[in-house]
C-alpha cells in the first residue's frame, strides 16, 4: 500500500500555485492524496506570513497534528513563506533564523523550501474552474509593511515559452479559463530584459519591451503585455485572468491590451491600500491618490465594463480619523466592486516593525473594518 499525503495552504494564490506543485511531487514520490489530515503519513504545511492572522492559523493546525499524532505518524512538513523568511533573515550574527524556527517547532519533521519544488513539476490541479499559471516569483517593491521580499527573495520572471507551454498544456486538460499569477505580474520580464533591447516572443515576433512610467519617470520594461494577449489568443482560452498587479507598474500598453481581447478578465484586482498620501508615502507604495484615481479614469474609458476590486490595509501606524475619512472618500469616488480588507500587523523585518510603532488598537482597526465592509463589501445590508 502507497504512503499517504494532505497539504494544508494558507495565504495567496501563489501559494495555492505552489500546493499543485507540491501535491505533483509527492505523488512522483509514489505517495497518494487524502482528503483527511488525521489518515495521511505525511501533512504539508504551507505557510504564509503576510498577516499575523494567517500565521497564527498555521501554528493552531500544526500544533493540532503535533497533538494528534503517535509517535511514528504522520510527518509533518512545513514550507512556504515561513520558511522562506526563516532562511533569508538572519540574526544579529549573520545567521539564518531557519534555527531558531526548528527550535521553536522541534516536532517538524523537515522545513521545505519552496524553492525546491521548482517549475520543472507539472502541478496536479484539483480545483476545475481556473487555471493556475505562475508567471514570477519574488518580489522588489519592498512596501514598508510587507514580508513577501524577504520571505520569497527577488522577483525573478518565469521564461516566457515556458508560461506558454504551461498554459496550453492547461488548456488541453479541459480548463478555459487561465489565471497569471505573481506577486506583481505586470512587472513580468523586467529581470529578463534590457531597457533597449529587442526580445523575441515564441512566435517569432521580435518586440521592444514596453517601459513602465510610474509619477513621471521611466521605471521598469516589462514584458507583461505582450504575456497576456498570448496567452488571450491562445486557442481555448475563453477567460484569463492575472493576480496581483501593482498601480505603478500599470502601462497604457497594459490597458490597450485587455481593451483589445474582450477575453481578458472584466474583474481587476488593483490594491490601492490606503486613500491617504501620507499613508501610502510611509507604505513606500509609489504612486499618490490622484494618480490612482487617474489611471481607474483611464482602464475605464478604455474598457467600459470593467470592475474593479482592491486591497485595504486599515490601521497602518499614523491612520488617523482624518486619513481613514479619506481612504473612505477614494472607496466612494471609486465605488469598488470588492475589498479585500486587512487589518495592519508588524511583521519581522519589514521597514514598517523597524520604524514605527503599532498603536492602533484593535478594537479601532475592527471598528474601521466594518465601516468599510459597510460601505463596499455589503452596501446592500445597509439599514
Amino acid at each position: 500500500m502507497s504512503k499517504t499525503f494532505f497539504v494544508k495552504t494558507y495565504g495567496c494564490a501563489q501559494n495555492t500555485a505552489d500546493s499543485e506543485r507540491i501535491k505533483a511531487h509527492y505523488h512522483q514520490l509514489g505517495f497518494t492524496q487524502t482528503q483527511n489530515w488525521k489518515k495521511a503519513d505525511t501533512v504539508i504545511i504551507n505557510t504564509c506570513i503576510v498577516r499575523e492572522s494567517a500565521e497564527n492559523r498555521a501554528y493552531g493546525f500544526l500544533n493540532k497534528v503535533d497533538q494528534f499524532r503517535s509517535s511514528s505518524t504522520p510527518q509533518i512538513v512545513v514550507t512556504g513563506c515561513l520558511v522562506g523568511s526563516a532562511i533569508r533573515q538572519k540574526n544579529k550574527k549573520g545567521v539564518s533564523k531557519l534555527k531558531k524556527l526548528k527550535e521553536k517547532f522541534p516536532s517538524v519533521d523537515k522545513f521545505l523550501p519552496i524553492e525546491k519544488i521548482n517549475f520543472n513539476i507539472a502541478p496536479l490541479r484539483d480545483k476545475k474552474e481556473s487555471a493556475l499559471i505562475p508567471i514570477s516569483s519574488g518580489c522588489n517593491n519592498f512596501c514598508s509593511y510587507c514580508i513577501v521580499p524577504f520571505a520569497r527573495g527577488p522577483e525573478i520572471s518565469r521564461p516566457f515559452d515556458q508560461i506558454i507551454s504551461e498554459s496550453k498544456k492547461a488548456i488541453k486538460k479541459g480548463f478555459d479559463h487561465l489565471t497569471l499569477v505573481g506577486q506583481n505580474v505586470n512587472s513580468y520580464g523586467s529581470d529578463l530584459v534590457k531597457k533597449s533591447e529587442t526580445y523575441i516572443l515564441p512566435s517569432g515576433q521580435k518586440v521592444k519591451p514596453v517601459l513602465v512610467k510610474s509619477m513621471g519617470r521611466a521605471r521598469i520594461p516589462t514584458l507583461f503585455p505582450y504575456l497576456l494577449d498570448t496567452v488571450a489568443n491562445l486557442p481555448g482560452t475563453k477567460l484569463v485572468s492575472f493576480v496581483s498587479s501593482n498601480p505603478w507598474d500599470f502601462s497604457d500598453r497594459l490597458i490597450e491590451t485587455m481593451a483589445k481581447n474582450p477575453n481578458i478578465n472584466r474583474l481587476l484586482h488593483l490594491p490601492i491600500q490606503s486613500g491617504d498620501d501620507q499613508i501610502l508615502k510611509k507604505m513606500n507604495r509609489g504612486y499618490t491618490v490622484q494618480e490612482y484615481i487617474n489611471l481607474v479614469k483611464k482602464i475605464r474609458k478604455a474598457v467600459p465594463k470593467i470592475k474593479i476590486s482592491t486591497d485595504i490595509l486599515i490601521g497602518f501606524p499614523g491612520e488617523d480619523e482624518k486619513s481613514f475619512q479619506n481612504t473612505l472618500d477614494l472607496c466612494q469616488k471609486i465605488g469598488f466592486h470588492k475589498a479585500y480588507l486587512n487589518k495592519y500587523s508588524p511583521r519581522s523585518g519589514t521597514i514598517s516593525k523597524k520604524l514605527y510603532q503599532d498603536k492602533i488598537p484593535q478594537k479601532e482597526k475592527r471598528r474601521r473594518w466594518q465601516i468599510l465592509d459597510q460601505l463596499i463589501n455589503r452596501p446592500s445590508s445597509k439599514n
